[in-house]
Order: C-alpha cells, then structure tokens, then sequence
C-alpha cells in the first residue's frame, strides 16, 4: 500500500494578519498550527511532507517548524517564486503577488511521485479530515478514463470567523458525493445569524450556512501536474493585461478538468470546526479551541517528544 505524502501551502506572508501567521504559535509548548496537521496526518499514513515556502522565510521557517518536524517524518522544501513561469513568458515589472495555490503545487512536481494531500498553513483542519483524505490516497490510481481525485467537504457555518470575511470555494455536489463544480468566493462572511457573500463592490448575497465548501484540503495523484501546467500558460496568455494581480487558483483547475471530463472529484465530508488565523483576532479563538481538545485528549500537551 501507497503511503501519502501531505503538501503544505506556506508561502503566502499573511497580508491580513499583519506578518509571519504561519509561523505563530497557537500551544501550549509553541506548537504552531502546521504541527496539529503535521501529527493528524502521520496518524492517518502519510510519509512524507512537503513544505511550500518563500526562500527569503526559509531560516525563520526551519527554527520554528521544519528542524522539529524532520526529526519525525522526511520532510522537503520547494520554493514558490514568481520567476517559475514557463521559459517563453516574462514576468511583468513591478509583479509582487504570489501566482496562487495552482502555481503553488505546480512548483512540487520534481519532488512528488505519489497520491498527495494539499492543505493550507494556517488552517486548522481536525484530526478526523485527514483520515478521511488519507483512507482515500492509500488506495486510489487513475482510471483509464479519467483521473481520480478528492476533497474533503466543510460546512461553511463551521469555516467562518467573527473578524472579517474569508475566501472559500463553494461546491456543488451531486447524489453520489462527487463535486460538479466549484465557485471561488473571495469574500463571505457571516451577518447575524446567515452568511454572505460579496457580488462587486457593495452587493452582498444570502448563502446557506449548511453549504459545503473547500478548505483547500486535496486529494490528488501525480497526473495533476500536468494538467497544473497545461493550465498554468494558458492563464497567463489570458491573464496578461491584468498580471500584476491575478491568481491561478486550485479550485479553477478542478473546475475546468470536471467540466472537461478529466476527472472525477470525490467530495469526502467532514463535521470538523475549523480554526484559523486569517486576521489577529483569531489567534485567542485559535488557541482556546487547542486547548479544549487538549483537555478532551485528542491532543497530547506536547505533541513531539525530544528523541
């Protein structure tokens, strides 16, 4: 059987939250949210982890995280550059903006040769999502007709925080938990007792709390990257006269590969609250939530033991 490896987003330098948030401890002993999913994942039969960084954050990145958790799983690095884009295009003057998730786990291709699961730094994602993306890579491989893939599934009620709007993928499912597609909300967030998302600049639209949305919490296999980078320059022949701020987003990929019959999504639910910290108020949430579950024993106090 196949053992997993877990791909971890770490690049983006968290704008909203005003620093380094991948890298801010939420426990009791400095544990960083990186260390909860790193622990969740070895417990349901991943490997491997491969980090996603900023080469200018690597030194602050290994002393906080990467030295510890090497000691327990094989651990590798890829950087995320703007200057990684196919040898016939020109990064335009003055591009300061990440190229997004897609360009993101594009960047691992030279390192990756088995199912892997693609999670965000700074989401909290829960003990029982990543048994269940983990029950679902040790046993899968590409059909002859179309490429087989996952995602775990949340309710967005349970993804939303008190101080500001988030981003989330909104996903249509059918009858048999595969995903028909997938719409990127940028902006949602929650109003009284509904949730909301913006439509323009002042427009804000009523969405069910009881909709299943993406986390970025992936499943794939390696054939994904090929298609990342088919996709990669046809976004930026189209994406030209606007490239100082577009984004290559995974869910737009998935999408496009649904509606072309290349791939078949399996959408995997979880009930699990998610934490994260998008913004500075959310760390005090964030770090309460770990300490319950602490005290309910599903986390050791001290997750990694001096070896």
């Amino acid at each position: 059987m196949v053992k997993p490896t877990l791909v971890i987003m770490a690049a983006g330098m968290g704008s909203r939250y005003g620093g380094l948030k991948q890298i801010d401890p939420v426990g009791p002993n400095g544990e960083i949210i990186m260390d909860y999913s790193i622990y969740d994942a070895l417990k349901a039969g991943f490997d491997k982890v491969v980090f996603i960084i900023k080469k200018e954050i690597e030194a602050a990145f290994r002393e906080t995280i990467g030295d510890r958790i090497s000691k327990v799983i094989d651990t590798t690095y890829v950087y995320q550059e703007i200057v990684k884009v196919p040898s016939n295009y020109e990064v335009p003057e003055g591009r300061i903006k990440p190229w997004g998730t897609a360009h993101a786990v594009l960047c691992c291709k030279d390192v990756i040769d088995t199912p892997f699961a693609v999670i965000n730094a700074d989401d909290f994602y829960g003990a029982t999502s990543f048994q269940e993306i983990g029950r679902f890579l040790s046993g899968i491989k590409d059909d002859g007709d179309f490429y087989n893939y996952a995602m775990v599934g949340f309710e967005l009620e349970n993804t939303l925080t008190e101080h500001g709007t988030v981003a989330r993928g909104v996903c249509n499912v059918d009858n048999e938990n595969y995903l028909i597609n997938i719409t990127e909300r940028t902006k949602i967030k929650k109003s009284s007792d509904r949730a909301q998302y913006a439509e323009g600049e002042d427009l804000w639209i009523d969405i069910p709390k009881e909709s299943t949305v993406s986390m970025n919490l992936w499943g794939f296999t390696p054939s994904i990257f090929m298609e990342l980078e088919k996709g990669f320059s046809r976004f930026l022949e189209v994406k030209e006269a606007d490239n100082l701020k577009a984004e290559y987003f995974l869910p737009s990929v998935v999408d496009k590969l649904i509606i072309e019959g290349k791939a078949k999504v399996k959408v995997l639910t979880s009930k699990e609250q998610w934490y994260g910290v998008t913004y500075k108020e959310d760390k005090p949430l964030v770090h309460k939530a770990i300490n319950r579950l602490i005290n309910s024993g599903i986390y050791p106090e001290k997750l990694w033991e001096e070896k």
